[in-house]
């Protein structure tokens, strides 16, 4: 009876201190979470307000505390592209990308490739993000750019024309009208300037909104 009241004890007692550890762990990670939820607040008004420095030091501090962070990685490198540092910005985007290869953190990453000239990796990291996320212009006219550079025609009018029909507006009938233009297809860049004549609004004439009805949802 004696030994099983000191078993039952020293359960009591592991009971105890497993209850004390584990609100040891949670105080802990709320207070890693609130630090880290600082810490953004102020790389994001940095990045606002143009005060690099600042947000630098953040991001790298949030980097100390998760080595792992693939938004603060791609963060950091949105940073140094902005102060042309494109170095710097290439080693996180593509770090970020190796944690977790998102359609932003590779865009990024063929964006600086492509600024920097590097025209067959601007290309691969397109088309990777392309792969993830391909319902928006603004990635297929990136590829189709740097088709573009590489001479591959076909395929830059094949990007340009699924940006068009995924955003019917002026930017991209625009750019598929110039192309056509600057490759001597008048019949196609025909039909394109009266597509674009479609979206221009008269002179005199405001364009009708529609506001929804209200009523209580």
């Amino acid at each position: 009876m004696y030994e099983l009241l000191i078993v039952a004890g020293f359960g009591a007692m592991a009971y105890r201190n497993s209850r004390v550890r584990d609100d040891e762990f949670a105080n802990v990670s709320r207070k890693v979470g609130d630090r880290l939820g600082k810490l953004w607040d102020i790389a994001h008004q940095g990045m606002r307000e143009n005060r690099f420095l600042r947000a630098e030091k953040a991001l790298l501090t949030i980097l100390k505390i998760d080595e792992k962070n693939a938004a603060a990685y791609n963060r950091l490198g949105i940073l140094y592209a902005k102060q042309k540092e494109y170095r710097d910005a290439i080693d996180c985007f593509e770090i970020a990308s190796s944690i977790e290869a998102t359609p932003s953190s590779l865009h990024n990453l063929g964006l600086i490739y492509y600024e920097t000239e590097n025209y067959e990796k601007a290309s691969v990291a397109f088309q990777q993000a392309l792969k993830l996320e391909d319902n928006l212009a603004a990635r297929h006219v990136a590829y189709a750019k740097v088709q573009e550079k590489l001479g591959n025609d076909k395929l830059m009018f094949q990007e340009l024309e699924k940006a068009a029909e995924l955003e019917p507006n002026k930017e991209t009938f625009t750019l598929l009208h110039k192309a056509y233009m600057g490759h001597g297809m008048q019949a196609e860049a025909d039909l394109v300037e009266d597509q674009l004549k479609k979206l221009i609004v008269p002179p005199g004439r405001a364009k009708r909104i529609l506001r929804p009805r209200r009523g209580v949802v």
